[in-house]
């Protein structure tokens, strides 16, 4: 039930909205620190369950990120600064609920954190010119990236398209300085209001998904000082060795905070600055993992600018114009065996399985899953993209259409379409033992390190409740080389 405020307290005229996003914390969040400086604060968050599925967000995610505003809510209460809980299905809705409150509020100006994806954007500037037309404004700010798009570029002033170049640009530029967290939030003087503000946080049944299962959520526990713990953790225990042991899934090494940093739990520059806490702030890597897991917040960053450079990334096309019409297979059995677990291969139908029991697959595994979906079976990569998206607690628009098109050979900096990861050789290499696959593969959790990799080609008589390969991943490269060489000449 929307409720209405009267007989705001006479001093209150210069109070700020806040608007939250994907950005559910109070420290070292940029639009509270500036709007706190402009005066005392509401804060409001819009639940958008149309807009997220039209954008495939996980069940998993939206959970996550419920559970993460109840904090939000608490946080704020210590803080004094109410929140309102506003929901409009679709993004078309919001700027008549931003301006709504406004005028109820007597507030002129709210302030948010930029996102840079392209429906995103639109929506911003649909508020922004909304407002404009009743004399209040949206004043946005960078927050989600290390540096703010559009000023990491070349030398002729254009974006970076190769990886390489960009982080030798980063170095240079966090040699010069280390991006600082801001100053903790201020606790303000209570707000005078005479009436309650619509506060409710729905849960995913209330919004007509499925809810996801505790064992689920246990996996994912939310709050900032739960982050923090696993960030210090990480930096304290494992980032000296995390170029040795990332690649390993069985080892469960790296850092796992990837959900925490997409809805915004923690930010780019907490990261940066646990990282760098043992050389007193000062960009110094000491440490071979250290610069490697340094290199991964780049990536992250990367595919962050490219995607708002290139904007037609947000809608499905491939950054190689010339491979946006590359026709592929229309293999639907294939396509549903590996969405489940079933093609075969071991280390894919692993990982596949990890995802659809976690919400979560570890990058070496990704990147061997979404090899395998579109060189051999020559699937369209855009349907592996949507169904990660689908399936992910960390499901990012940017780093997941970056890391599908890297493996697809179809996007910026991408690996060449004649290197082709064999899963098997992979699974080998990096799940020497077997344990990953026997962790998630149970049904071939009896067999001996050798031949769990690929168990019908070591024993050809081999019964098993485990199906046989779907491709054969010597033929079904050579078949995707051909294509690819025919696309690309």
């Amino acid at each position: 039930m929307t409720s209405h405020f009267m007989n705001l307290h006479p001093l209150m005229t210069d109070l700020q909205l806040i608007w939250f996003r994907q950005d559910l914390r109070i420290h070292d969040h940029s639009a509270l620190w500036h709007a706190q400086q402009a005066g005392p604060c509401i804060a409001i968050v819009i639940l958008s369950p149309a807009q997220w599925q039209r954008h495939d967000d996980a069940t998993i995610k939206i959970d996550f990120y419920l559970r993460q505003l109840k904090s939000l809510k608490q946080q704020l209460q210590t803080l004094n600064i109410p929140l309102i809980i506003e929901q409009a299905d679709l993004w078309d809705d919001i700027p008549e609920k931003i301006l709504h409150w406004l005028n109820t509020l007597q507030i002129q100006t709210v302030h948010a954190n930029i996102e840079y994806e392209l429906n995103e954007n639109q929506r911003d500037r649909r508020v922004i010119q909304h407002l404009a037309n009743a004399q209040k404004s949206l004043k946005l700010y960078h927050d989600r990236c290390i540096f703010n798009v559009g000023t990491l570029l070349n030398k002729n002033q254009q974006p970076y398209k190769v990886f390489g170049a960009f982080k030798k640009s980063a170095y240079e530029q966090l040699h010069i300085s280390l991006p600082q967290c801001f100053p903790p939030p201020e606790v303000q003087t209570p707000i005078d209001l005479t009436t309650q503000l619509p506060t409710h946080i729905t849960s995913t049944t209330e919004l007509g998904l499925v809810a996801t299962p505790r064992e689920q959520q246990e996996l994912w526990p939310v709050t900032e000082a739960y982050a923090w713990t696993k960030l210090d953790d990480f930096i304290q225990n494992d980032v000296q060795h995390y170029d040795q042991t990332r690649d390993f899934p069985n080892l469960q090494q790296t850092s796992m905070l990837s959900p925490y940093l997409n809805i915004g739990i923690l930010s780019i520059r907490q990261c940066l600055q646990a990282l760098f806490r043992p050389h007193y702030g000062l960009f110094e890597i000491t440490q071979r993992g250290q610069q490697i897991w340094l290199d991964e917040l780049l990536w992250r960053e990367f595919y962050q600018h490219i995607l708002f450079h290139f904007p037609h990334l947000s809608k499905g096309h491939s950054f190689k114009t010339e491979l946006q019409h590359l026709s592929w297979r229309d293999a639907k059995q294939d396509l549903y065996a590996w969405q489940h677990g079933l093609t075969g291969i071991p280390i894919v139908d692993a990982g596949m399985r990890q995802l659809l029991h976690t919400g979560w697959m570890h990058n070496r595994v990704r990147m061997i899953c979404a090899m395998f979906l579109s060189k051999n079976l020559l699937i369209d990569w855009r349907l592996g993209e949507q169904w990660f998206m689908q399936h992910l607690i960390d499901g990012d628009l940017a780093a997941n259409n970056g890391g599908w098109q890297w493996c697809a050979s179809t996007g910026v900096d991408a690996v060449p379409y004649f290197r082709i990861f064999n899963p098997v050789t992979q699974s080998e290499r990096f799940d020497p033992n077997g344990d990953y696959i026997r962790q998630w593969l149970p049904e071939l959790a009896h067999l001996n390190a050798k031949v769990i990799h690929a168990p019908y080609t070591f024993q050809k008589d081999i019964q098993l409740d485990y199906p046989k390969p779907i491709v054969d991943l010597k033929q079904s490269r050579l078949r995707a080389i051909e294509h690819f060489k025919q696309h690309s000449s």
